[in-house]
């Protein structure tokens, strides 16, 4: 599957007409969005960052801004700088979301979709993040596949272009788009992408349903809590308040819930067998009679 039209029938792009801001790189995924939304006739602004983490990263912004150029497109550069080092993904990440606009679309495929859902249960998330992207209005391709997009882009007059970090295996995502995707697909004796993408839908309806169900707890704040009340709900029920309770902001991927042993950790605290904890983004959450402090 190549063809605008039927690519365009799997997008979740707004109404012919309306302003949108896209994330564009140049690469073949956020190049194809950028083809794509034209074609849906959305009036398009272009927005590139330029983190300076490769020689090339000045071409890549000279390629994108001519390729704007050439379709009459609005263009904006980022210029950012993000230091080498550990977490360098979730930093260059927090990075662009800083520098563009809110809402900005990006290209993520059904194929990213999958590798977030792996990368995800690698690090033992919960029911939320094995059920990322499905219904963000910011991720319009997040039912095309990988191949198909590539296919469309290859076969226009424009060249994507292809970062060399994407090969790299010292970035976890390469190891899973590269490594475990083809040893799942290889033991299912199928293509496991769409059924991720599936399952994902599927985890993000009941997160939906519960989230309806407890509607309610959400005025229910940790200083105000009774300890006494929150010990009779069902673990379920407290471990999801808990995980709203604790969102806390991390190295640029947003805000995020707290781990698993953390919400343990703190749940001990509830139930009186310990006083006080240490929790992610140097915070503690402490007991003083029947009511939770967080400092």
């Amino acid at each position: 599957m190549s063809d605008a039209d039927d690519l365009l029938a799997l997008c979740h792009f707004p109404a012919s007409g309306t302003p949108v801001d896209l994330a564009v790189s140049g690469g073949p995924d956020s190049l194809g969005m950028l083809l794509l939304a034209l074609e849906a006739g959305l009036v398009v602004h272009v927005h590139h960052v330029d983190h300076h983490a490769r020689a090339t990263s000045g071409d890549d912004a000279a390629h994108v801004e001519a390729v704007c150029r050439e379709l009459g497109v609005p263009f904006t550069r980022y210029d950012v700088s993000v230091e080498s080092g550990g977490n360098f993904e979730a930093r260059a990440r927090g990075a662009r979301r800083a520098a563009m606009p809110p809402g900005v679309f990006t290209g993520h495929t059904m194929d990213d979709l999958a590798e977030t859902v792996l990368l995800n249960m690698l690090r033992g998330a919960g029911l939320d993040g094995m059920s990322p992207m499905v219904n963000d209005p910011t991720k319009p391709l997040r039912d095309l596949r990988r191949h198909d997009l590539s296919a469309f882009v290859h076969a226009t007059a424009f060249t994507p272009l292809h970062d060399e970090t994407n090969l790299n295996p010292a970035y976890r995502r390469n190891r899973v788009r590269h490594e475990l995707i083809e040893v799942m697909d290889d033991v299912a004796g199928r293509d496991v992408v769409p059924l991720l993408a599936r399952q994902a839908s599927v985890m993000y309806d009941e997160r939906v349903w519960l989230d309806e169900l407890s509607v309610d707890d959400r005025a229910v704040t940790l200083g105000g809590a009774d300890c006494r009340e929150l010990r009779e709900w069902p673990k379920a029920r407290l471990r999801r308040w808990l995980r709203t309770q604790l969102r806390s902001a991390d190295l640029g991927d947003g805000h995020h819930p707290p781990s698993a042993d953390e919400v343990d950790r703190v749940v001990a605290v509830i139930t009186g067998d310990v006083v006080a904890t240490e929790l992610s983004g140097g915070r503690r959450l402490s007991r003083r009679g029947q009511h939770l402090t967080l400092e």
